[in-house]
């Protein structure tokens, strides 16, 4: 029953910005760390930034680590994703995840998955 649905994705110019969005239902949100992972076509998914359930604590990969935030709401039981300067190798689908007491990197530390949403950045 636990649901997570990711929305905000779209085409935007390489230096542009986007900001995803992810609505979780279902579950004690504030237990749970969020994170984004991504996947490019015919690549494995790759972490991208990860936030706990307090929300005090973030860690981002090294390639977007000055580039995006995560941040959360747990009154509204969203987690975001707010990227600038965006770039061509950030194109991916982009994927919530959430793993209760999680602050883990990998996708093996998340159990539930939302169903992805596409960003396409053009050169």
């Amino acid at each position: 029953q636990v649901q997570l649905v990711e929305s905000g994705g779209g085409l935007v110019q390489a230096g542009g910005s986007l900001r995803l969005s992810c609505a979780a239902s279902g579950l004690t949100f504030s237990r749970y760390g969020m994170a984004w992972f991504r996947q490019a076509p015919g690549k494995e998914r790759e972490f991208v930034a990860r936030i706990s359930g307090s929300g005090t604590s973030t860690y981002y990969t090294i390639p977007v680590k000055d580039r995006f935030t995560i941040s959360r709401d747990n009154a509204k039981n969203t987690v975001s994703l707010q990227m600038n300067s965006l770039k061509p190798e950030d194109t991916a689908v982009y994927y919530c995840a959430g793993g209760e007491y999680s602050i883990g990197i990998t996708q093996y530390d998340y159990d539930y998955w939302g169903q992805g949403t596409q960003v396409t950045v053009s050169s």
